[in-house]
């Protein structure tokens, strides 16, 4: 068994595991560092694994007096780069995360040795999680009602109930105040413009059953980075690494060797 340490850097809380090339793993709207969590023993073996879990998400501090958009928590990122003394890392953005990772990226080009976007869009995201609708959707289902009927709608065909029911018990921990301010930032997120600028080697990664963020956004963002290379994951939806781990660890696994050699 892996041994998982954890850490607070200022209001995140920081999941630390494995030893080597530094990991840096970034969840998405209203999930947690948790949904990371069939990549923690298959790559703790070669990588220092680090899982960020935002602020106001799952266990991490929750304070009123602080923002909660993208460029906050690419600051948060930043901060915990500047604590692990990380001068670089292979840093993955699932989602939200990846519009996170994106713009992290764009602002931090030395701190990014390689780039993984996993399930994410260079512009906000579809009809699902469109920023009316899921205020919409807080208002009239309380934001747990909310987040949980995204989940429903995120994962594939063959998703287990288990599955389905760890997810919503991890969504259900992000307060409304949260994400309202997070599904704003990211409905005003477009870095189409400026990811021609992403220089480093790139792998986006999509479930094939995706309807959040369907594959022609992941197209998108293959067209749109010069040194990329997009990978459909068959039989997942918007979670493809708790899906179908197996296959998205190869894929990884395959990436990181990539960048060691």
């Amino acid at each position: 068994m892996t041994r998982i340490d954890s850490t607070t850097i200022g209001d995140t809380v920081v999941r630390i595991s494995g030893e080597g090339p530094p990991l840096v793993f970034v969840h998405g709207f209203t999930t947690t560092s948790e949904f990371w969590r069939e990549q923690v023993e298959p790559f703790s073996s070669s990588h220092r694994v680090i899982r960020v879990n935002l602020p106001g998400h799952g266990v991490s501090p929750r304070p009123e007096q602080r923002d909660y958009t993208i460029e906050s928590f690419a600051d948060d990122v930043l901060k915990v780069y500047q604590a692990l003394n990380i001068q670089d890392a292979v840093l993955v953005g699932l989602s939200m995360g990846g519009a996170i990772a994106q713009h992290f990226a764009l602002t931090h080009p030395e701190r990014v040795r390689a780039l993984v976007l996993v399930d994410t869009t260079p512009h906000g995201l579809g009809e699902d999680v469109n920023v009316d609708n899921v205020l919409k959707a807080i208002e009239d289902f309380g934001v747990v009602g909310a987040s949980q009927n995204v989940i429903d709608r995120s994962f594939g065909s063959a998703t287990s109930a288990e599955l389905l029911a760890f997810a919503k018990a991890e969504v259900a921990q992000t307060p409304a105040f949260v994400a309202r301010q997070a599904i704003a930032s990211l409905n005003a997120t477009d870095s189409r413009a400026r990811l021609g600028e992403i220089r480093v080697p790139t792998l986006i990664l999509v479930g094939n059953e995706d309807i959040i963020t369907p594959p022609s956004e992941s197209e998108v963002l293959a067209k749109g980075i010069p040194n990329s290379r997009l990978e459909v994951i068959a039989d997942a939806g918007h979670f493809p690494m708790l899906e179908q781990p197996q296959a998205f660890n190869h894929v990884l696994a395959d990436f990181l060797a990539q960048q060691t050699n």
